[in-house]
């Protein structure tokens, strides 16, 4: 039986990104992906969000991914509803166009340079846990033992559904085919609202195929979409089907927004989509769940190598399971805005007007980007709990940018005041200290202008886990919660 401290089921993005921030901390951990290869079929996410490309310059691969794609205001909510992220104080104000698949591809290239082996071709069927660990079933028959096993299986995971987790939430509104195919005659091309919903047909430009997302007039059909489903939800909402034929794939997606009771059963945890689905609008979901395998990763990495008690893994579910609860109120709404009728026309035009305000505009611009998540660390400094920013700072080294500080995944206590004026000794290497200069304001998303610290505690997720205003009240604390077990015993008080 082949064992490994971490299991993920599924190498999509959320499961990737984990095993990267896992392998960054020394953890022995596997993947097991159905698929073949890092190929996938068909359209999936597009692109990705603000806080997304910060995550992933806090690692110092961020460039991999701009230099693949375009940079762009993809930010939205709902059609005609543009959110301008370019005057948020972030280095990174604008989104990514760049498909799941390119994305996957990167991700995949980095977790192999961290020597993360994938078991391709294979699925998790089923587990059984203990007090020790997990006893993975793989559909090949290949046993596999783990101390830990992450669902990153998707909306269908088989390890939620194992765990006999609950995954409450809304029935579809609404179903779409979405689908690329040639067609004998020329359609009409764009995008059209109607009462159900929208519909969108543009070329690709290779001269003869055509990309289309037409929403059904049933709902609930079940498995892959034929060529005479596509057909007739064509002709449905325009009357005719162009002569579609050819297709090169098909799929079919709706707004069913559910999100797992719990992120964590003992042993067993869920991320991305396997925790929470809900509709594509707005480009969410591979966001969040890369946001999850971060905010999961360094506290996984601290449990398996006995640095932090397992109650750590309890702060997953308390900070994330509230983001995805936003983010499936937010889809909802969005969703709710793609229909066309009287009333729904006044409330978009409504919105609009209000979000031609700079205040309003800005905050729902940092929810849909990621950049205004707040962990709940108590009261105190705005800044507890919110991501570090990525400031200029002039050390005894020379500059250096906050986020390049967090490249190895490490806890960083930022000491802005006099040199030696906090330490974490009884903590040895596990959190990195540097003694720095700032000049100028701090200011966060949604926010605004925050007083400057006089140090920080920046968890390897980027968010600040303790504020010092002059004294290191409350550090020891925040680094027994955060970075764990000291590594060396204090010295005893005379």
């Amino acid at each position: 039986m082949t064992e490994h401290a971490v299991v993920i089921a599924g190498g999509g993005p959320t499961g990737l990104m984990l095993a990267g921030e896992l392998a960054l901390a020394g953890v022995d951990v596997a993947i097991v992906e159905r698929r073949t290869s890092q190929e996938l079929e068909g359209m999936r996410a597009g692109g990705l969000h603000a806080r997304t490309i910060e995550l992933l310059d806090q690692r110092g691969i961020a460039e991999r991914f701009l230099s693949q794609g375009r940079t762009a205001q993809i930010g939205s909510f709902g059609p005609g509803v543009p959110l301008d992220v370019g005057d948020l104080p972030t280095r990174h104000n604008y989104g990514l166009v760049l498909t799941q698949s390119r994305v996957e591809e990167i991700l995949a290239g980095w977790v192999d340079e961290l020597g993360v082996p994938i078991h391709r071709g294979r699925a998790v069927t089923g587990f059984a846990q203990d007090d020790e660990g997990v006893d993975v079933e793989t559909g090949d028959g290949t046993p596999l033992r783990a101390r830990y096993l992450v669902g990153c299986d998707g909306g269908r995971s088989v390890v939620r559904k194992a765990a006999g987790i609950g995954f409450p939430g809304w029935d579809p509104s609404v179903s779409y085919i979405i689908a690329e195919a040639e067609t004998a005659q020329e359609p009409e091309v764009g995008l059209r609202h109607d009462a159900k919903g929208v519909h969108a047909i543009g070329p690709l430009g290779d001269g003869t195929r055509m990309r289309m997302v037409i929403r059904e007039e049933e709902i609930g059909n079940a498995g892959e979409p034929t060529l005479r489903d596509l057909s007739d939800a064509l002709v449905a909402v325009r009357g005719t089907d162009y002569g579609v034929h050819d297709v090169t794939w098909i799929s079919r997606f709706t707004d069913m927004s559910r999100q797992a009771a719990a992120y964590r059963d003992r042993r067993v945890l869920l991320a991305g989509d396997a925790a929470h689905i809900h509709s594509p609008v707005g480009g969410q979901g591979l966001n969040t769940g890369v946001q999850d395998a971060v905010n999961l990763g360094w506290k996984l990495a601290q449990v398996v190598a006995g640095m932090s008690p397992e109650a750590l893994l309890d702060t997953y579910h308390a900070e994330r399971h509230p983001v995805g609860a936003r983010l499936l109120r937010a889809t909802m709404a969005m969703t709710a805005l793609q229909r066309a009728d009287d009333r729904l026309d006044a409330l978009a035009g409504i919105l609009s007007d209000v979000l031609l305000l700079d205040e309003p505009r800005r905050r729902l611009a940092a929810m849909i980007s990621g950049l205004d998540v707040r962990y709940d660390l108590g009261d105190g400094h705005p800044l507890l709990g919110r991501r570090m920013p990525d400031l200029d700072l002039e050390t005894a080294d020379g500059p250096v940018r906050a986020f390049a500080l967090l490249h190895a995944g490490r806890s960083v206590l930022l000491n802005l005041g006099a040199p030696g004026a906090v330490d974490a000794d009884p903590w040895g290497g596990r959190v990195r200290v540097v003694d720095a200069r700032h000049r100028g304001p701090w200011e966060l998303p949604a926010v605004g202008p925050v007083a400057a610290p006089a140090a920080v505690l920046i968890r390897p997720d980027g968010h600040v886990a303790w504020v010092g205003e002059g004294t290191d009240a409350g550090l020891a604390d925040a680094l027994a919660a955060w970075v764990g077990r000291p590594a060396v015993a204090s010295a005893p008080a005379l």
